[in-house]
């Protein structure tokens, strides 16, 4: 596919590119980037074609593309536009109330700082229709390798650095996060338990070591444990 024009690249697409659309295959995160991928499609994929879809931070808005025609969605996100992706802040979503009976917010929040996550959750909540679901990916600061790595060190290890993700919290934070901005629990998922030394050699490896990687989610899909976790909430 031929690059898509764009108005604005900023933050990590300045420095790195459209790096969603070409994946480099040394990515550590690679392998959970696909099974969060995979997920997404199978929550999309049974939606009637009027759903209405905003993609909340889309990025390079590969969803937005995938899905055109197929479901009534549109993008947005702060750093990055295209013709498919308006330019926006999730602290002021430029909607009407309830216009959206889904809205996907894919690895975005840890990208916030503490203060603008509820801000944040609380225009989701907005824009989305009464009984409408959205579907929150967020890396999960208490994943397996991270509790044991805090009863032997006593610190959890951070998913990145505090510069990339000001915002990062254990999953369970979150879960009142959302309950505080009255978006309902309806379910939650993990992907990639981070088993010692295994978790290690799977970044090192991640191409060749993507089925190791999908295994130990199909094996122990303890959300907890998990490095990445789906949440998917509806508002009542």
């Amino acid at each position: 596919m031929t690059d898509v024009p764009s108005d604005v690249r900023q933050g990590e697409y300045a420095a790195r590119g459209d790096y969603h659309r070409e994946l480099d295959r040394d990515w550590d995160y690679l392998p959970t980037y696909l099974a969060k991928r995979a997920f997404v499609r199978r929550y999309l994929d049974p939606l009637p074609p009027a759903t209405t879809v905003l993609d909340a931070g889309c990025g390079e808005g590969l969803i937005v593309e995938e899905y055109q025609g197929r479901l009534a969605i549109e993008g947005i996100d702060p750093n990055y536009t295209t013709p498919l992706v308006r330019q926006g802040s999730l602290m002021a979503l430029p909607y009407a109330d309830g216009a959206f009976d889904r809205v996907l917010c894919l690895d975005v929040l840890e990208h916030l700082s503490y203060e603008d996550q509820p801000r944040a959750l609380a225009e989701i909540h907005r824009v989305l229709a009464p009984g409408g679901e959205a579907l929150i990916s967020v890396p999960n600061l208490a994943h397996l390798q991270s509790r044991v790595q805090f009863l032997v060190l006593g610190r959890l290890i951070r998913t990145a650095s505090e510069i990339k993700h000001p915002g990062d919290r254990p999953a369970y934070e979150y879960m009142r996060l959302f309950e505080r901005a009255g978006l309902r629990l309806v379910s939650r998922s993990g992907i990639f338990p981070t088993i010692p030394v295994v978790t290690a050699l799977i970044r090192r490896h991640p191409a060749s070591l993507t089925w190791l990687h999908k295994a130990l989610t199909a094996l122990l899909p303890v959300p907890g444990w998990c490095f990445l976790n789906l949440f998917v909430l509806k508002r009542p």
